[in-house]
């Protein structure tokens, strides 16, 4: 028996969200999404790799579902299990069975971080076959031609242990992501944040400083994401330093002689 029969209503994005394009990437996955093609995105953390996907959800009027991967994720977790409940056993579908069932857009973010077995089920749904075998309740669903799956990985995290085989990466259209320019960037944080134009501008600038550490200290810089945390932070009256301290240096690392070297590239902008 299966306990799970959503619409999938619940998960239209109901309102546009904020996006602006950097480049094609609307119109190849217009394309993809229009002849049944999987999704891939590749970009560092916080670029809008998410936004993008929520953007195109509420552009198609498809329903999103998205999963967050990690290292416990299994394929039970995605596809489903038996639960007992008030006494009685029945099936609850994952959020990748819910999604092809009713034809949703299925987003799973950074999907290096989950159990190699997800793949599995991944690999016959990024296919020609776009079927999901559900072997506990024995089973195949086959994907309407509105379902699409869509994965996300940081290319900057790749290692020998996590990282895409080409196997699953060629069953795949790919997307590059990156920071925007430095003058969309602005604009997108002041938009988002509801600054100053001039303040975003100096946020984008102490941005692009910790960029040039990675490698050399950080592993990553600060995102659009942590600049608009910054940024709402400024907006409700916190000083610009202590913002940056808070929103993007401590978000970044946690070692103190590094923290104490991106506090100071800070003060330098304020």
């Amino acid at each position: 028996m299966n306990a799970d029969m959503q619409t999938g209503s619940e998960y239209f994005v109901e309102h546009e969200p904020y996006y602006v394009p950097t480049g094609d990437e609307v119109e190849i996955f217009d394309a993809a999404y229009a002849h049944k093609l999987p999704v891939l995105l590749k970009g560092p953390t916080g670029c809008g790799k998410t936004r993008f996907m929520e953007y195109m959800a509420w552009k198609l009027k498809r329903p999103l579902i998205t999963v967050s991967c990690h290292d416990d994720l299994t394929a039970s977790d995605l596809v489903g299990r038996y639960l007992v409940r008030g006494g009685e056993t029945i099936w609850i579908d994952g959020p990748l069975a819910r999604a092809v069932r009713v034809g949703a857009i299925c987003y799973l973010d950074e999907i290096v971080e989950a159990r190699k077995d997800t793949m599995v089920v991944i690999h016959p749904l990024g296919d020609d076959r776009r079927q999901l075998p559900i072997e506990k309740l024995g089973t195949l669903l086959t994907a309407p031609k509105e379902f699409c799956l869509a994965v996300s990985y940081n290319p900057g995290y790749q290692s020998v242990l996590k990282d895409l085989k080409q196997s699953t990466r060629q069953r795949f259209v790919a997307l590059d992501f990156d920071y925007p320019s430095a003058d969309l960037e602005a604009s997108i944080v002041a938009k988002e944040s509801g600054i100053e134009r001039d303040v975003a501008n100096k946020l984008v600038k102490f941005a692009q400083m910790t960029r040039n550490l990675k490698g050399s200290g950080l592993d990553e810089g600060a995102s659009t994401r942590l600049l608009v945390h910054a940024g709402k932070l400024i907006s409700a009256g916190v000083p610009p330093v202590n913002a940056c301290r808070s929103a993007i240096a401590r978000a970044v690392t946690d070692d103190e002689e590094i923290l104490a070297a991106v506090q100071e590239l800070s003060s330098s902008v304020f």
